[in-house]
């Protein structure tokens, strides 16, 4: 009898190890996040979008919660990943103007996750350097070059494999697509005949935009089939339901009024997140967040401690349904050089209201890309000449080109932000409360304002990371 009981002892004794281990591998989740580039989040289905096809985002977004008020700090490829990367504002990471460079000695998710026992990768475009900063597993499959014109289809054997190894660790992995950043070429544009289109409000009405339109439009569901790809992959790999999914827009477009502005269009990004058996599925949320607040939400995620050196703040509890608020305010800003003349630009935005502030009105807002008609592009050449006639594409280049000193908007009543409240009397008070915080904010930031959006200033920060 004791002979026995010692064999079942020894027996239970020798396997703990083992399911602690397995326990320890399935109680921290994998992470996944996805992201686009340049993708208006308005032109996804789930987002309101009329037109674009996007079957497999609106089923993350059936599966999984809806941020309705996501944004970036800077409507700019290279300042929004920092900010994505590192959970800083972009003077704080030192990256704040594009093609810019995180300060030396920052620290990014890359080391957090890595720390807690991760392996953190990207696999598609970068735009983060120096490699100190962020030192991630590069993961083949997804096109790095986001202006190619005939870019190859995305190998998802780099990806699958990056999911399968070393099964005793989790993963964080970030997929980051080109699509549907200019040149606007893939995908199938006869799916989307431009009579047929209903323009959005922000664009002029001209046979150029609409072509044009329909090309970005076919590019936004090449996005979606390759985010199809890889939640596919996920799946097969048995790791669907032990992984977190988020997906991100990530900012505007680059049609006028989108890329390169403090407007909602610009700013604004479509987030969602899936978590199985945590995140109720086909729910949405208003709470306030930005890409500074990921990184800690994932280091949370992970099990790991408060970083308290990052500039967001965890929202775990927004995605696990016990809170439905988690910012007063978001913060945002553009410097403009080496995009184009020096226009900088500040904003607040409440859950109420979007406050903007152009720190040069007196100065013609001039982005090179536009002007240049890159990609050998002309339709906004002819937008501005049928503003010569036409009242309403004259509102809208005017409107890009010439900006009053302040801009602040009624976020639920005026999507499109054509109505200005700035000098009418009745918001004077909730437009100081926003100029207020604005200023606040700039002031933790040692962010003065025009002196850091000229091309010595540009240079000089940029060598000295």
């Amino acid at each position: 009898m004791m002979k026995k009981i010692f064999v079942i002892l020894f027996l239970m004794w020798t396997a703990f190890p083992v399911l602690s281990a397995e326990n320890s591998a399935t109680s921290r989740p994998n992470i996944l996040f996805i992201m686009a580039d340049d993708c208006t989040y308005s032109e996804i289905g789930c987002f309101g979008g009329q037109n674009a096809k996007t079957p497999n985002i609106d089923k993350l977004a059936d599966e999984g919660l809806i941020f309705n008020r996501a944004y970036v700090s800077m409507a700019m490829c290279v300042p929004a990943r920092h900010e994505l990367y590192t959970g800083l504002y972009p003077m704080e990471s030192g990256c704040a103007w594009n093609h810019g460079r995180s300060k030396p000695g920052t620290k990014s998710i890359f080391h957090y996750l890595t720390d807690l026992g991760y392996r953190v990768g990207i696999s598609g475009k970068k735009h983060a350097s120096p490699k100190e900063v962020f030192p991630y597993i590069n993961v083949p499959g997804f096109e790095e070059n986001c202006v190619l014109a005939n870019e190859e289809k995305e190998d998802i054997t780099g990806i699958k494999r990056f999911m399968e190894e070393k099964n005793d660790e989790p993963f964080c992995l970030f997929v980051c697509s080109t699509s549907p950043h200019a040149p606007w070429t893939l995908g199938d544009a006869s799916a989307y005949p431009p009579a047929e289109l209903k323009l959005p409000a922000h664009l002029g009405d001209t046979p150029e935009v609409r072509e044009a339109y329909s090309r970005y439009l076919a590019e936004v569901t090449y996005f979606d089939r390759q985010v199809g790809e890889v939640l596919k992959t996920l799946e097969e790999t048995g790791n669907a339901n032990n992984t977190v999914v988020m997906l991100s827009t990530e900012q505007g477009w680059q049609f006028s009024g989108g890329k390169w502005t403090n407007w909602d269009l610009g700013v604004h990004t479509g987030l969602i997140a899936k978590w199985p058996g945590k995140i109720k599925p086909g729910s949405e949320t208003g709470a306030l967040v930005q890409f500074a607040d990921i990184t800690p939400t994932f280091v949370d995620v992970a099990g790991g401690e408060e970083v308290p050196a990052v500039s967001g703040k965890s929202f775990l509890d927004v995605l696990l349904g016990k809170n439905e608020k988690h910012r007063k305010y978001v913060y945002c800003m553009h410097n403009n050089v080496p995009e184009g003349k020096p226009y900088p630009i500040r904003a607040v935005i409440s859950s109420e209201y979007h406050y903007i502030s152009n720190l040069l009105p007196d100065s013609i807002y001039f982005e090179k890309h536009l002007e240049a008609g890159a990609h050998g592009e002309v339709w906004w050449e002819r937008w501005k000449e049928k503003a010569n006639t036409s009242t309403r594409e004259k509102y809208l280049v005017e409107r890009f080109y010439h900006r009053p000193a302040e801009e602040f908007y009624a976020v639920e009543t005026d999507k499109e932000q054509f109505d200005n409240l700035a000098g009418n009397p009745i918001f004077e008070r909730e437009l100081e409360k926003h100029q207020n915080a604005l200023d606040a904010w700039m002031k933790t930031q040692n962010d003065p304002g025009v002196p850091v959006d000229t091309e010595s200033e540009y240079e000089k920060r940029y060598w000295e990371n």
